[in-house]
């Protein structure tokens, strides 16, 4: 394991940065994928698209497990813990652009700062699996959305939800082609603007649904058995800490185009005014309609097995249409990390980035990755209680430990100072949750292990 680098060293590194931009002569990942050309507000689309997605619709059913004052205090909590955290992460990046090594990984940033060559593999297998995982979740809920519209057009229809998910992952198959990071920033935006329009679909049906006289009673108590009340409150703040996460801000940041000093923070503060408005909404209507039986997904509260539906079938389908186009957006966002490792491995940076000796390998790589994806989602329509585990475990370390630390050691506050000591303690207490989140998620994972089916046509709450 190398030694932790000096102040010194820091400053002046004697090794050239394997991410500096001298390096991206020789690095087609980074002269491709991560290409620097973007603005802050193309960093604000991505970053929405990355944290403001369908499982915003998981809310009410977070505060049914934590009451209105706990699910008030934990969601406000981690929106500025997150903003912070995501605060640090790129004042750590400008600090070592301004030293000369401008990181565009969260892996070689970790690496470099942290001195160890195990961190490099540590964050590349976290992100790897986050960000597979998110991929499969994408395509496995895109096509339980087409499967709901089929359904409700055609209810003695034959198709299966496999046959859904080959759909979705034909579509993706083509979006996949989309070259660089930089260049989904249209589809970004249209995904912002997706995330509202679903958002009030589903709190004005919501609204509409409580004073319904076909609701069900309001009931806001938690579940009588302390232990219960226990695991039900750290499952919740797991999927707060997972809805708020996205461990790809380096890479993110990389696609601003150079000097990129400053504009981060102007695309963190664009994404969390379209938090603000979706999170509480959502979280607020759907949890004071249905209180504690608010369903894991807010639109099938809304659409009740037993009973007529308390939303309009138009106000419904056009919310699962908004959610399942958002779905393909995420679906590309997570897998640009994926895309720039295949990159820089097969692709020449010296030949043009549309030059057949690029083009090919890159559709044949990308079409076996979604290929890849949209299996795994159709052997495994139980992959939600899987990615909640997933979540518990990566997105904690990558986005409320890591940064902290990061800071802490690029910029060397005093021991004294409060803002060490809030970032310590920040560390402290989310290592607990993240154990005590996979400990529930696993807990999840053993209870529904009965219901679990290969390539099932019932997706697994």
């Amino acid at each position: 394991m190398n030694s932790l680098p000096t102040a010194h060293s820091m400053a002046q590194p004697t090794q050239p940065d394997p991410c500096s931009e001298v390096r991206r002569d020789s690095d087609a990942g980074a002269a491709f994928v991560l290409e620097s050309k973007g603005e802050w507000w193309h960093a604000g689309f991505h970053l929405t698209t990355a944290i403001v997605g369908p499982t915003i619709l998981t809310l009410p059913y977070v505060f049914r497990g934590l009451g209105w004052g706990l699910g008030f205090t934990c969601l406000t909590v981690m929106g500025f813990v997150t903003f912070y955290s995501y605060y640090l992460m790129s004042k750590v990046l400008d600090h070592c652009e301004k030293a000369g090594r401008r990181h565009i990984r969260f892996r070689e940033l970790a690496a470099d700062v942290l001195g160890s060559g195990w961190m490099f593999y540590f964050v590349i297998f976290i992100q790897t699996a986050i960000n597979t995982g998110v991929g499969i979740g994408a395509i496995l809920l895109a096509g339980e959305c087409l499967q709901i519209m089929y359904s409700d057009l055609f209810p003695n229809g034959s198709l299966k939800l496999y046959e859904f998910i080959a759909m979705v992952t034909v579509v993706m198959i083509v979006l996949s082609q989309l070259p660089t990071f930089h260049s989904l920033r249209h589809i970004n935006l249209v995904s912002l603007l997706l995330s509202l329009g679903y958002t009030f679909l589903v709190v004005g049906a919501c609204i509409n649904a409580g004073f319904s006289k076909n609701a069900p009673p309001k009931d806001y108590s938690l579940e009588s058995s302390k232990s219960a009340r226990i695991f039900s409150g750290f499952t919740s703040i797991s999927i707060i800490a997972a809805i708020f996460g996205n461990g790809i801000l380096p890479e993110i940041q990389a696609t601003l185009a150079p000097p990129a000093t400053g504009k981060m923070v102007k695309g963190l503060l664009m994404c969390y005014s379209v938090i603000f408005v979706t999170f509480y909404s959502a979280a607020v209507s759907g949890y004071w309609a249905f209180g504690n039986e608010s369903n894991s997904n807010i639109l099938k509260s809304l659409m009740p097995d037993n009973g007529p539906s308390l939303a309009p079938t138009s106000v419904i389908g056009l919310a699962v249409v908004f959610v399942l186009l958002q779905l393909f957006a995420i679906g590309l966002v997570y897998s640009q990390v994926a895309f720039e490792i295949m990159e820089k491995k097969s692709a020449d940076v010296k030949q043009g980035l549309f030059s057949k000796r690029n083009l090919i390998p890159r559709l044949i790589l990308r079409t076996l990755y979604m290929m890849l994806c949209g299996f795994m989602a159709a052997m495994l329509p139980f992959f939600g209680d899987i990615n909640g585990v997933v979540g518990a475990i990566g997105f904690i370390p990558l986005d409320f430990i890591l940064p902290m630390l990061l800071y802490n050691m690029t910029h060397k506050p005093p021991k004294t100072s409060i803002i060490y000591w809030t970032n310590i303690s920040i560390m402290a207490v989310f290592t607990g949750a993240g154990f005590m989140g996979a400990f529930s998620s696993t807990r999840k994972l053993i209870l529904d292990a009965n219901k679990f089916k290969l390539f099932s046509s019932d997706v697994v709450d």
